[in-house]
C-alpha cells in the first residue's frame, strides 16, 4: 500500500514535508520523496492532506467489561468505536483496573481490541470501582507493582486519582497516602506514576507534588485543570511550573469531563508552558460532552497557539517515551504500520472547555483515514475507494440474482 503525495509529519524524524510512506505487511517499508507507485497493489492520493505517525492518546478509560458499582452504565468506552475516528492507534486505560482486575481486563478487552491497549494499574485493588478510590486501605503498593510485573508488555506503571479532596483528615486518611503509596509501588515495580491529583493547602499542595514528591517521568495529568495554581495574578505561568519541568516531570492535557480550562490552558501556552502530550480522560461521561474525542482536544490545543508540528509530537512520539514504549508513534523503516491522515481545515471554529466557555480560531484538523497494522481501519471520505462508476467488476454482481442463476 502506498499513500502518495501528502504532507508526513513525523516528529521522531524530523520530517516535515511532501512525502510518500509506503507500507508492507504490517510494517512501514519506505518513507520518500517520489516512490513509483507501479510498486504498489494498491495506490492512495493523500495530497492536500497532512500523514502523521498513528495518534496516541495516553489518558483514557477502555475496561468497558466491568462497571464501577452505582455507575450501571459503566465509566469505560468501547475503545475501537472512538479511536480510529481520530487517527487513534494506541490508547492507554488509566488505572480503571487495579491488582484485582487487571486480568480480567486483559482477557476480556486488551486481547480483543483492533486499537493497541496499555493500561496503568490503580494504586486501589479494586480500580476505579465502588468508594472511588477513598479508601487508604486498599492502596496495596506490593500488589499493584506484581500486577504491572505480571503483564510487564501491557502495564505501564500506577496511577492515583480522586482521593480525599474535600473531607476532613482524620488518623486513616492522611493527605499524602495515594501518593506515596503509587510512589512505593512504582519504585518496586521501576515504572513511573501518572497522579490525578487534588491539591489541599496547607497540608496536600500542588508545589509540594510536583517540586518534592514527584519523580523525573512521573506524570501529572489534568495540568490545566481549574484547581492548579499554575498562573499567577499577572496572568503569567508561575515560576514553580518550569522547575518542576527541570526536575523531569512531565505534564499531560487528560481533558476529561472537568480538567481542562482555557482560562488556565490558553495563558500558560500562550506564555512558553505547552504540554509535554495530549490526552483526553475519554469516559461515558464526556463522550458526548467536552471532550467528544482525540482530535477535538488536538484541536483546542492547536488553536490555543501550539504550532502544528508540536501538536502533532505531543500526540506522537512523546507520549510513547513518556509511557516507556518508543517502538510506537513515529514512521521509522521497519515500523509498525499505524498510520493516521488528516485534513487541516481552515476557516472559523469554536471549542468548548469544562467550564463551557468557547475558544474561536481558525484551524481544525479532521481525520480522513486509519491505518492499524497495516490495514485500513477508518476512510469516511472514501480516500482509498474509488468512484461508484469506476467500481470492479464484482461490484456491480447482484448476489442474489447470480445465487439464483447458479
Amino acid at each position: 500500500m502506498l499513500l502518495k503525495g501528502g504532507r508526513v509529519i513525523d516528529p521522531k524524524n524530523n520530517v516535515d514535508g511532501k512525502r510518500d510512506v509506503a507500507i508492507t505487511g504490517k510494517t512501514i517499508a519506505a518513507v520518500e520523496a517520489d516512490i513509483n507507485p507501479a510498486l504498489a497493489a494498491k495506490v492512495i492520493d493523500v495530497s492536500g492532506h497532512i500523514v502523521t505517525p498513528g495518534i496516541l492518546d495516553i489518558h483514557m478509560h477502555a475496561y468497558h467489561t466491568r462497571a464501577p458499582e452505582g455507575r450501571p452504565e459503566g465509566l469505560s468506552v468501547l475503545a475501537d468505536a472512538h479511536t480510529f475516528k481520530s487517527g487513534v492507534t494506541t490508547v492507554v486505560d488509566t488505572g480503571t483496573a487495579g491488582a484485582n482486575h487487571i486480568k480480567h481486563f486483559k482477557e476480556s478487552v486488551i486481547d480483543r481490541a483492533r486499537t493497541r491497549i496499555f493500561a496503568y494499574v490503580n494504586i486501589v485493588d479494586d480500580g476505579m470501582l465502588g468508594d472511588w478510590e477513598q479508601d487508604p486501605r486498599t492502596f496495596d503498593a506490593e500488589r499493584a507493582a506484581e500486577a504491572v510485573l505480571a503483564y510487564p508488555d501491557i502495564c505501564i506503571g500506577i496511577k492515583t486519582a480522586h482521593y480525599w479532596t474535600q473531607l476532613p483528615w482524620d488518623e486513616l486518611h492522611t493527605p499524602w497516602a495515594a501518593v506515596d503509596q503509587s510512589i512505593k509501588a512504582a519504585e518496586l515495580c521501576q515504572r513511573h506514576v501518572m497522579y490525578d491529583f487534588w491539591p489541599r493547602t496547607p497540608e496536600r499542595s500542588y508545589e509540594e507534588l510536583i517540586l518534592k514528591k514527584a519523580r523525573p517521568g512521573d506524570i501529572h495529568t489534568h495540568v490545566y485543570a481549574q484547581q492548579f495554581p499554575i498562573i499567577n495574578d499577572a496572568g503569567k505561568v508561575n515560576d514553580f511550573m518550569f522547575e518542576a519541568r527541570a526536575r523531569g516531570v512531565i505534564f499531560d492535557v487528560g481533558h476529561g469531563a472537568a480538567s481542562f480550562w482555557y482560562r488556565n490552558g490558553v495563558r500558560a501556552i500562550q506564555n512558553g508552558f505547552p504540554p509535554d502530550s495530549i490526552s483526553t480522560d475519554l469516559h461515558t461521561g464526556n463522550v458526548h460532552g467536552v471532550v467528544v474525542d482525540m482530535q477535538t482536544t488536538m484541536n483546542k490545543i492547536l488553536n490555543a497557539g501550539m504550532p502544528l508540528t508540536d501538536v502533532i509530537q505531543c500526540s506522537t512520539i512523546n507520549p510513547a517515551n513518556e509511557i516507556s514504549h518508543p517502538e510506537v508513534g513515529h514512521l521509522s523503516i521497519g515500523a509498525g504500520a499505524d498510520v493516521a491522515v488528516f485534513k487541516l481545515h481552515t476557516g472559523q471554529f469554536s471549542f468548548i472547555d469544562c467550564g463551557r466557555a468557547k475558544l474561536t480560531g481558525d484551524k481544525k484538523l479532521a481525520c480522513a483515514l486509519t491505518v492499524r497494522d497495516g490495514e485500513i481501519v477508518y476512510d469516511i471520505g472514501g480516500l482509498a475507494s474509488p468512484e461508484w462508476t469506476d467500481a470492479p467488476a464484482p461490484y456491480w454482481v447482484n448476489p442474489a440474482l447470480q445465487n439464483a442463476k447458479n
